[in-house]
């Protein structure tokens, strides 16, 4: 059902809650979506997020945690006991969930919560998922499978399977192990439906699995996952021993916090930030770019400064220097944007760097000899200057031809030595640019002109 939180539903939805009358916040929130509410959070005092998180059954107030945005859910769990935590939430939740939640509390407070958990092989899980890096397969993997051995028959598997779908939301796909877990296939449900119960596993499971390792990064898994259409894809450790499984609804989640990411990156903002964020924090995350904004004018000024008496012998120059400093930013982002778009789908591009070089400066040599010859027009017949459309003309071949060539080749060298191409977009490139312009434009300059 599509519901649309208005104003007036969560006025009402505070005033009930005013009155503490539990029985119409339970009526006003019983059709709601989980992530409905979890987005209704936002306009809510803590004390009344608490109101309506006690109020939930078990089941819809994890999922309605789970949904919730990263800052929030911190500083609501900061405001609740241990021992609420596990009750109301991680007892109801999948281990990479509630693995989540737990990674979200202080030292003291995970130790207390682990405490609190009665189930010693959940805590353990939780525990296990908590020793891997949070961006790697292992961070982000659920323990929760369906899984047989392959010296089964069919009747133990049909048994086995259904003691383990008790704690499994939803059997994507029945893994296969040895003895000793490794992980050996998978086995489809038309397999083990269509076959006699003697049968054997070993003779019905597809050993051609796909699988990532433990320290994989959760880029790669979201790849292989969009690559080979994939629900779901087994985990496995360095020696092949199945650890855990991660589901598309995790996928998801790694796409949209990558693309924010990356957004904010372009946009010239470190770390992630929300508008709801206090003061000290939004400023933090946007000032190295703004400095390095501010650094880059200050060089652009000085250069032109330096040429001031120059520039003023020919006051005309001065009139195309916004527009070299603009195609340069331009033609730079969208140069770098292409490249790093092109390495975060994860396309595995076959050409070789000299192949894909030549590729580049083609491109780049067309694009600049098409703008070079429209400007060379448009000055022909306005500027009155031969000499002055010559110069502009030619500097902005060069620079279309620089910036683009710059916004592919460092995008490349950042991703070579792993560091997130997206920093090479946005401001960084803009600003070298437009440096790298005003040198090019003056030079070229010099040479029609006596600037001395």
């Amino acid at each position: 059902m599509s519901f649309e939180i208005t104003r007036e539903f969560v006025d009402q939805l505070k005033a009930f809650i005013e009155e503490e009358n539990q029985k119409e916040v339970a009526a006003l929130l019983e059709d709601l979506h989980p992530a409905d509410i979890a987005e209704m959070m936002d306009d809510l005092t803590m004390e009344e997020a608490k109101f309506i998180y006690l109020l939930l059954d078990g089941v819809r107030a994890s999922d309605v945690l789970v949904e919730m945005d990263e800052a929030d859910r911190k500083r609501l769990l900061r405001e609740l006991p241990s021992d609420i935590i596990v009750s109301k939430f991680i007892d109801f939740m999948d281990s990479d969930d509630a693995a989540d939640v737990v990674a979200d509390l202080d030292e003291e407070q995970q130790r207390e919560v682990l405490n609190e958990i009665e189930d010693i092989e959940q805590a353990g899980d939780i525990v296990d998922l908590l020793e891997y890096d949070e961006d790697s397969a292992g961070g982000i993997m659920a323990k929760e499978l369906v899984k047989v051995n392959e010296n089964w028959n069919v009747a133990t598997c049909l048994k086995e399977i259904s003691v383990q779908a008790e704690e499994v939301d939803e059997i994507f796909y029945i893994y296969v192990t040895d003895d000793d877990d490794k992980l050996k296939g998978v086995l489809s449900l038309k397999k083990l439906i269509l076959n006699h119960t003697n049968a054997k596993i070993a003779n019905l499971y597809d050993p051609d699995v796909k699988k990532v390792n433990t320290d994989a990064r959760q880029e790669e898994v979201a790849e292989i996952m969009d690559k080979y259409d994939l629900v779901a894809i087994p985990v496995v450790d360095d020696i092949g021993r199945l650890k855990g499984r991660i589901t598309w609804d995790d996928v998801i989640d790694i796409v949209r916090e990558e693309a924010e990411r990356d957004y904010q990156m372009v946009s010239g903002i470190t770390g992630d930030v929300e508008s709801s964020d206090k003061v000290w924090p939004l400023i933090r995350a946007r000032f190295p770019w703004l400095l390095v904004g501010l650094l880059g004018g200050i060089v652009s000024a000085t250069i032109l400064r330096t040429h001031g008496n120059s520039i003023s012998k020919v006051t005309q120059l001065a009139f195309f220097i916004p527009l070299i400093a603009a195609m340069a930013g331009n033609v730079g982002v969208q140069s770098s944007s292409i490249i790093v778009k092109t390495i975060a789908s994860g396309v595995k591009d076959l050409e070789t760097p000299v192949r894909k070089l030549l590729k580049d400066t083609s491109v780049a040599f067309l694009t600049a000899t098409a703008f070079s010859v429209l400007i060379f027009i448009y000055n022909f017949f306005t500027a009155g200057d031969i000499n002055l459309t010559y110069a502009v003309s030619i500097s902005l071949f060069i620079v279309i031809l620089f910036a683009s060539l710059f916004g592919t080749v460092i995008p490349l060298i950042l991703h070579r030595f792993k560091i997130d191409p997206a920093l090479a977009t946005g401001p960084f490139i803009t600003t070298m640019n437009d440096i790298l312009g005003l040198f090019i434009y003056l030079g070229v300059a010099g040479l029609f002109f006596d600037l001395h």
